[in-house]
């Protein structure tokens, strides 16, 4: 893992996403670590993959912010991510037939024109406990 001080390095930013829901729709929160440093945000009711998203569109704004406009356009981003639907859709391997998801595939799209390179890569849930950890934590204060 990237620590803080490579943050900020020439080396490849490794970033964590996690966003769940209790119910389908229910309660829902992402969790991000970004680096060293670890993010959770509670986003009210909606789906799995719609907080799976949000997940990933604060993780790419909260990286740009971290680093700078001038140090993201030069970064290299590796999302690790438990989400096999999500990173599929994102590498062009399945359509995005839900119609409330295709606003923010395109914030995705968009949001990685700031870096040099960002790449999305499915994990096993049991490399994603971090940010699931910090998504749970979340929920539970509710």
């Amino acid at each position: 893992m990237v620590r803080s001080a490579k943050l900020f390095g020439d080396k490849k930013l490794i970033i964590y996403t996690d966003g769940g829901a209790r119910g389908n729709p229910g309660p829902a929160a992402l969790g991000v670590v970004v680096g060293s440093k670890e993010y959770s945000e509670y986003l009210g009711e909606m789906t799995n993959n719609k907080a799976e998203y949000l997940a990933l569109v604060f993780a790419l704004k909260k990286a740009k912010a971290l680093l700078g406009g001038k140090k993201a356009g030069e970064a290299e981003v590796e999302v690790r991510m438990d989400s096999e639907l999500i990173v599929k859709q994102l590498n062009g391997e399945y359509k995005i037939k839900e119609p409330d998801l295709q606003p923010l595939f395109v914030e995705v799209w968009n949001l990685r024109l700031d870096f040099k390179k960002v790449e999305f890569k499915h994990i096993p849930r049991e490399q994603n406990k971090r940010a699931d950890r910090l998504v749970n934590r979340e929920l539970d204060k509710r």
